[in-house]
């Protein structure tokens, strides 16, 4: 949660509106509202817990469902009166159906975060039988020869093949990239940061 701020329960009569955001996606689930011990029930139970206006009572999301939202973390606005919830889906958000409860919309490379992720649990925890596991099992030098063996074919593509060659070639190579930064203990955060520092630099 934002550091030494607390939500301004007085506000609102003691209801908060709680914005839930994947927090690989980026994408914006839903709104809820919080009260004190809906906020508390949330950070102690791991699944973002609301209280219902209409039925006067806490729920949790995916009570009935299964589809609950687990919490990653929470934060608060400058003024400490709306809360950011940070969650992962498990299952549809809506009861429509959809992951989001303003339709199937999605973040442009949205899943890449949720696949750094996988691939750093991956890392951890090392299923049997996971193609991921056998990349980490095979040792640095052998990770970074796919990395060169997938970006020669991505170019080959790009010069040789049609788009749905070359975006497969492309989706291969970004796959086994993160690995690569995964067993040096990086991931798509670290790249970003640079990418970022570059642009501020060259648009100073």
């Amino acid at each position: 949660m934002s550091a030494g701020i607390e939500p301004d329960w007085e506000k609102s009569g003691g209801l908060l509106p709680a914005i839930v955001q994947d927090a690989y996606r980026g994408t914006v689930l839903m709104l809820g509202w919080m009260n004190r011990e809906a906020f508390a029930t949330t950070q102690a139970s791991g699944k973002v817990t609301f209280f219902s206006r209409s039925r006067q009572r806490l729920w949790m999301k995916g009570e009935t469902s299964g589809h609950v939202l687990e919490l990653v973390s929470l934060h608060l606005d400058c003024d400490a009166d709306t809360i950011l919830v940070h969650a992962v889906p498990h299952g549809p958000t809506c009861h429509t159906g959809t992951r989001s409860c303003f339709g199937d919309v999605a973040l442009p490379a949205a899943f890449l975060g949720e696949l750094d992720a996988l691939v750093a649990r991956r890392a951890v925890e090392r299923p049997s039988g996971s193609y991921s596991t056998k990349l980490f099992e095979s040792g640095l030098r052998r990770i970074a020869q796919k990395v060169g063996e997938e970006g020669v074919e991505t170019a080959l593509a790009g010069v040789d093949a049609d788009d749905a060659e070359l975006l497969g070639e492309a989706a291969d190579l970004v796959f086994h990239l993160l690995v690569l930064l995964r067993a040096r203990g990086l991931g798509l955060a670290e790249v970003d940061r640079v990418l970022e520092s570059r642009h501020a630099a060259r648009s100073g």
